[in-house]
């Protein structure tokens, strides 16, 4: 087996620094604490014969069963799903860091990233319905109203993604380059101060995935406080009507910046 590369010569080829200050690119839990770990695992693994597209199946595994595990009632279930949750960004580093060091950045690879980022964040969501339904692996009465609002969150969160990643494929149709940060400030003064705004809570994180499922840890822990779902069911009400006033509101901020010209 081939010796283990520096670390400095590593991050220098894996993490490049245009993208990890890619407000859009990357995400802040990567930048604050994930590619100093994922760094050392993509130092042994560039050794072995493993491939980026299995690093990035494997993060689409570990993005499904967050979801799943909140079929386990109680902390076990908020837990492992949160760990899980990880898992999925430790590998969402190492499959591009692998790429970039071995020279085998592919599009099946590219989309099945974007494939995983999509299912993970609607699995969790669904999971999170089925949580507040109280219909874990105990028993399946669960087909109600908190099922059908966490299957409506996991809609709106898919259309969220969607609506960025139609950008990227609305320009490469007009044989336009990828935009940059910088475009997707908005043209109106109204939209920019609402998009400041909103930028200055962070609410709209609790929308991804990897938020999601601390939230859910966090109100775990209230719920066995409490010994009722009821903290659990203001959690997804809230991160569902969060969610569906971004959508309609982040497809005014594309059409209103200069993304799509």
């Amino acid at each position: 087996m081939v010796a283990a590369p520096v670390l400095e010569e590593l991050r220098e080829v894996c993490q490049p620094q245009a993208k990890l200050a890619s407000r859009n690119g990357e995400h802040w839990a990567g930048r604050l604490y994930m590619r100093r770990i994922s760094l050392r695992f993509t130092r042994q693994l560039v050794r072995t014969r493993v491939t980026p597209d299995q690093l990035t199946w494997t993060m689409v595994v570990c993005g499904v069963l967050s979801g799943a595990a909140l079929l386990i009632p109680g902390l076990a279930g908020a837990v492992l799903a949160a760990l899980l949750m990880q898992l999925f960004l430790l590998f969402d580093c190492v499959d591009g860091e692998v790429a970039r060091w071995k020279g085998q950045n592919s599009a099946s690879g590219i989309y099945v990233d974007r494939l995983g980022a999509y299912l993970a964040d609607a699995a969790l969501m669904t999971g999170f319905g089925f949580r507040a339904a109280e219909s874990g692996l105990g028993g399946w009465a669960g087909f109600n109203g908190w099922v059908s609002l966490g299957l409506v969150t996991a809609l709106g969160v898919v259309l969220l993604k969607a609506s960025t990643d139609l950008v990227d494929v609305a320009r490469a149709r007009r044989g336009l380059a990828v935009a940059d940060d910088e475009a997707s400030a908005p043209r109106s003064q109204g939209v920019a101060s609402v998009r400041r705004l909103a930028a200055a809570f962070k609410i709209h994180r609790v929308t991804n995935g990897i938020e999601a499922s601390l939230v859910l840890l966090l109100v775990a822990f209230a719920d066995a406080a409490t010994g009722s779902v009821d903290p659990t069911r203001w959690a997804l009400a809230a991160i569902a009507v969060i969610t569906w006033l971004m959508v309609p509101a982040h497809l005014l901020s594309i059409l209103s910046s200069s993304r799509l010209r």
